[in-house]
C-alpha cells in the first residue's frame, strides 16, 4: 500500500491501520522497478556513529557483491540527505563516484566490472538525518538520528544497497553513540566503551535483511518470554507486560503454524508516534508505535501481521516483486488465521469481507505481472497484500488443512535463507498436496477478476417417505473457472453442508435431504474470492478512502457517490461522506450525510454510534450545544464503544466540543 499519509478524521480506521502496517514489507525502491539490477551485494561492515544532538550520521560501509553483467558502472541507493566523501577499494584506490537520481549513487570504477566476478567497495558518508528530506520514499521518514528514538531502517538506505526485499545479505554492524541509550539490531550483540561513547556490535551471518538499527533513551526491557524482549519509552512503559504477553501467544501460534523459525529471539521495539510507518520489520524486530502498544484487536492484529514476516519475508524472500504475494500475502493472512484461532470464524469471516475489497479494487492485471506496478502505489499493496491473502485463504479451502500447512512449511524448510518464485511455490504446493492444481493458480495468479454466483433449483419430494430431491445450477461469469464450491442447504430439519465442483459458467449439482429445502447459499463461510452488488459498494468506498487519504477529496467523494448508486442505503457510503464534509467545514452537507448514515442499513453497526456523535460536534461547533447534548446521549445509548466511542460521548457531554484551527 503506498498511499500519501494525510492526517484524517476517520473514526474507525481497522483496515487503514492493517493497510499501514504493512506499508514498507514489501516496498521496494522505485529505481528497481525501472532498471536491471547489475550486482548482487552478498555482504556488509558497517560502522556508524550517531549524534543525535545534532541529528547527524557518520559511516562507512564496506560492501562486498558479485556483478551479475559486465557493466561500466554500479548504482546503489543511498538516503538523499547523506552525502558521499568517498568511494575506495580494498586497496584505498578511489573510484568515481556521483549522485544519481531517485536517492541513487553511480559509481564508476577505473575497469569494467566483469560478470561473476566479486569486488569489496569502501563508502564514506555522513548527514543529517531529521524529518522526510532526501527519503527514498516520499512524504516518509524511514531513517531519523535524534531524541528519544533514533532509528535507521533497512527501507531508509542509510547503507548504499540494492534490491530492496530480494537481495539477501550477511552483515556486521558496528554502532556508536553517546552512553545512556540502548540499541536494537539484528543477530548476537555486545557492547562496550568507545571514542565518543558506547559502542553497539551486530552480527548476522545468515543471507537475510538486518539493517534495521533502533537506538532509545529505552525503559529496562521487559522480558516478557526468555526469547521475547518489549523495549518502551517511559511514556509506554504501562504497556509493555501486557503487550509482551500477547506476543508470548501470537509467537507461539505462529511457531506452531511454521515452525520454528531462523531465530527465536523477538525485540519488540517502540517507534515514535509520529514515525512512518508506524510498525517495522527486521530479523528478529517487531517495531510499533507507541500508542500502538496498547490493548486492543486492531493492535494485536497490527502485531501479528508484523510477526509473520519472521518467517515470511525474513526466513524466505521473493525473488522478484512479481513474486510479492508470496510474503505479503502470507503476512496478511497469517494475521487473519490468528484472528480466526482467537475470536472464532465469524471474526475471520467479517475481516475476509474487508480483505476481499481489497484484493478486487484494482484487479486489473494478473498478480504475477505486479513487479510493473510502483510497489509504493495501492494497486501493487491491494494486489499482493489483499488478494495474496486470499489466494492463501483460497488454496487452504481447495486442499484441505492438512495439506495446506504441509506447504507452508516445505515452502520455509526449503527454501530458508533464500529467495523463491511463484513457479517454485506452485510446484510445492502440487507436491505437497498431491492435487493437481493449474486451474486454481491459473485463475488466480495468472488471471483476473472474481466470479458472481447465482444458482438456481428445484426441489422434488421422493417416494416412500424418502425426503427430497433438489436439482440445480450454480452460474458464474468466468469461463475458465474451475473450483470447489460450497453450498449450504437449509431444510425443515438439520442444515447440509455439500461441496460441488463448479467448472465453467454453468454447473449442476443433485442434493438429497430428509427435509424440504428452505434456502441454499452458495459459499456461505467466504472460501472464494468472488463478486457481488455489496462487494462493488465495499469497492467504491475503500477507493474512496484511499483517494481521501492521498488528498484527493473530489475523487474519494465522487467513489462515495458511486458507492450510494450500488445502494442508496449504505450508511457507510453515507458516513463517509459526511467525514469528508465535516473536515471541509460544510456542516449542512454533513449534517444531512451523517443522517442519512442513521437511516440507511446500519452496516457497519458503529456507524449509528459515531454518526450521533459527529452531530453532536456539528452542533457544538456552530453554537447549539442544547441539540448537542441529545446526540451524545443517543450514542451512549447505542452501547456500542467502537473505537472508544462511549468515551468520546461521556467526554463531550461534560465539556463542548471545539475544533482547532488547524483542524
Amino acid at each position: 500500500m503506498m498511499m500519501r499519509m494525510t492526517r484524517r478524521s476517520s473514526v474507525f480506521r481497522l483496515g487503514a491501520l492493517l493497510w499501514g502496517a504493512v506499508l514498507l514489507l514489501s516496498a521496494a525502491a522505485t529505481l528497481s522497478a525501472q532498471q536491471k539490477q547489475t550486482i548482487n551485494i552478498t555482504g556488509y561492515t558497517i560502522n556508524a556513529q550517531l549524534s543525535p544532538a545534532d541529528h547527524k550520521l557518520s559511516a562507512t560501509a564496506q560492501v562486498t557483491f558479485t556483478a551479475l553483467d559486465n557493466t561500466d558502472t554500479a548504482i546503489f541507493e543511498l538516503h538523499g540527505a547523506l552525502k558521499v566523501e568517498k568511494v575506495t577499494t580494498t586497496a584505498n584506490l578511489p573510484l568515481s563516484g556521483e549522485r544519481g537520481p531517485n536517492a541513487t549513487v553511480i559509481v564508476t570504477p577505473t575497469t569494467p566490472l566483469v560478470k561473476g566476478q566479486q569486488y569489496t567497495w569502501i563508502f564514506t558518508y555522513d548527514g543529517m538525518l531529521e524529518g522526510d528530506a532526501g527519503s527514498p520514499v516520499e512524504d516518509f521518514t524511514l531513517a531519523q538520528v535524534g531524541d528519544p528514538i533514533s532509528y535507521l531502517l533497512y527501507a531508509g538506505r542509510w547503507f548504499p544497497m540494492v534490491g530492496y526485499l530480494t537481495d539477501r545479505f550477511t552483515a556486521d554492524i558496528h554502532i556508536t553513540l553517546p552512553s545512556g541509550y540502548r540499541v536494537i539490531g539484528s543477530g548476537p550483540t555486545t557492547s562496550g566503551s568507545a571514542a565518543g561513547g558506547e559502542q553497539h556490535n551486530f552480527h548476522w551471518a545468515k543471507p537475510g535483511f538486518p539493517g534495521t538499527i533502533i537506538a532509545g533513551k529505552f525503559e529496562p526491557p521487559v522480558a516478557a518470554a526468555p526469547n521475547i524482549r518489549v523495549y518502551t519509552t517511559e511514556a509506554h512503559k504501562q504497556s509493555a507486560q501486557d503487550y509482551g504477553q500477547t506476543a508470548v501467544r501470537e509467537f507461539a501460534y505462529f511457531t506452531s503454524t511454521f515452525g520454528v523459525p531462523e531465530s527465536t529471539q523477538l525485540n519488540i521495539v517502540e517507534l515514535p508516534d509520529n514515525a512512518v510507518p508506524s510498525v517495522y520489520w527486521g530479523p528478529e524486530i517487531a517495531a510499533i508505535a507507541g500508542t500502538r502498544m496498547a490493548g486492543g484487536v486492531s493492535n494485536a492484529r497490527l502485531l501479528a501481521n508484523t510477526m509473520v514476516h519472521q518467517w515470511w519475508g525474513s526466513e524466505i524472500s521473493p525473488a522478484t516483486l512479481n513474486d510479492a504475494w508470496i510474503t505479503n500475502g502470507m503476512a496478511r493472512y497469517g494475521e487473519l488465521m490468528y484472528l480466526e484461532d482467537t475470536a472464532g470464524r465469524t471474526a475471520l469471516n467479517t475481516a475476509i469481507q474487508d480483505v476481499s475489497s481489497g484484493a478486487l479494487a484494482y484487479d486489473t492485471i494478473p498478480l504475477t505481472s505486479a513487479g510493473r506496478l510502483n510497489p509504493f502505489s495501492p494497486q501493487f499493496q491491494a494486489m499482493t497484500l489483499e488478494k495474496g491473502a486470499l489466494v492463501y485463504h483460497m488454496l487452504r479451502w481447495e486442499v484441505g488443512q492438512d495439506s495446506f500447512l504441509k506447504i507452508l512449511r516445505a515452502v520455509l524448510s526449503q527454501f530458508t535463507d533464500k529467495s523463491i518464485r511463484t513457479s517454485d511455490f506452485e510446484k510445492l504446493a502440487e507436491a505437497q498436496s498431491q492435487q493437481q492444481l493449474t486451474p486454481f493458480f491459473a485463475q488466480w495468479l495468472d488471471g483476473t477478476g472474481a466470479p458472481q454466483f447465482n444458482n438456481k433449483y428445484a426441489v422434488y419430494r421422493l417416494g416412500n417417505n424418502k425426503g427430497f430431491r433438489t436439482i440445480g445450477e450454480i452460474q458464474q461469469d468466468l469461463d475458465l473457472f474451475n473450483m470447489p464450491v460450497e453450498l449450504r442447504i437449509e431444510t425443515d430439519g438439520k442444515t447440509e453442508i455439500r461441496r460441488v465442483d463448479v467448472v465453467g459458467s454453468d454447473s449442476q449439482f443433485v442434493v438429497d435431504t430428509f427435509g424440504r429445502p428452505r434456502h441454499i447459499t452458495v459459499d456461505p463461510d467466504n472460501w472464494i474470492l468472488k463478486n457481488s452488488p455489496d462487494m462493488q459498494v465495499r469497492i467504491h468506498i475503500l477507493r474512496g478512502q484511499q483517494l481521501v487519504a492521498q488528498g484527493d477529496i473530489t475523487g474519494g467523494l465522487a467513489e462515495y457517490q458511486n458507492a450510494l448508486k450500488a445502494n442508496p442505503s449504505s450508511s457507510l457510503a453515507s458516513y463517509r461522506i459526511g467525514e469528508v464534509l465535516f473536515t471541509q467545514r460544510n456542516y449542512q452537507a454533513s449534517i444531512n450525510a451523517y443522517r442519512d448514515a442513521l437511516r440507511g442499513d446500519d452496516d457497519p453497526r458503529w456507524t449509528e454510534v459515531w454518526s450521533h456523535i459527529q452531530i453532536g460536534k456539528i452542533f457544538d461547533v456552530t453554537g447549539q450545544r442544547d441539540r448537542a447534548v441529545p446526540e451524545y446521549r443517543q450514542a451512549l445509548q447505542t452501547n456500542d464503544n467502537t473505537q472508544g466511542a462511549l468515551n468520546e460521548a461521556r467526554k463531550y457531554l461534560q465539556t463542548p466540543f471545539k475544533r482547532e484551527d488547524a483542524d
